[in-house]
This record gives C-alpha cells, sequence and structure tokens, in this order.
C-alpha cells in the first residue's frame, strides 16, 4: 500500500521504479474503485484450507491491513477517496518530475 500511494517519490532517485510504480498505482485504483479483492486472497484461503485452517471472507488488506490502517465501517464513498487519493498524489509527483524533465532539456 505504502509503495501504491509514495512510490513516485522513488522515482527521482531510481527511474526503473517507474513502470512498476505505475503498474501498482494503476491496480490499487482498480482494486478500490471496483470494490474488489486482491487476487491471492482466493489462493491463500486455498492454502488455509488445505492446512486445516479456516479461511476468511474479506480479502487480504481487509483481513490483515485494514483493522490497523482504516477505520471501522469502511464505505464505497471512503474507497473512492483513497483511489483519488492515489491519483492525485502520485499526478503530483509525476507532475513534478515530468516538468524538471522538461526543465532539463531546455537548458541543455
Amino acid at each position: 500500500m505504502l509503495f501504491v500511494i509514495g512510490g513516485g517519490l522513488l522515482v527521482a532517485r531510481r527511474r526503473r521504479v517507474m513502470v512498476p510504480h505505475l503498474l501498482a498505482a494503476a491496480w490499487g485504483v482498480f482494486i478500490a474503485a471496483s470494490g474488489g479483492i486482491c487476487p491471492l486472497t482466493p489462493l491463500e484461503n486455498w492454502l488455509r484450507r488445505r492446512a486445516g485452517e479456516g479461511g476468511y471472507s474479506e480479502g487480504f488488506l481487509e483481513h490483515y491491513i485494514t483493522p490497523l490502517l482504516y477505520p471501522e465501517g469502511l464505505t464505497r464513498e471512503l474507497q473512492w477517496t483513497l483511489a483519488a487519493l492515489v491519483v492525485v498524489v502520485n499526478g503530483c509527483v509525476y507532475g513534478v518530475f515530468v516538468r524538471g524533465a522538461q526543465a532539463r532539456r531546455r537548458a541543455r
């Protein structure tokens, strides 16, 4: 989640992170906006059942991370807000990055 939200900041130091971050951010926005779950959650539940443990009905993030990061009663409106936050924060970061690259090209 931290990489999805703020990974754009790494791009200033490590440009090779740009493609993985853009893919992760797009995935994060899609999951948050669609209300979907991580595709690894069904796999984890299947493996848990095979090991004799019980699975869980919600997604991985809701099961492990939501109780730590989000207030109780996560709503669709809050999910949309979080998706928008990812887009705005990373849009600003990449905007600064692109403007800086353009300024460096003009200075040459």
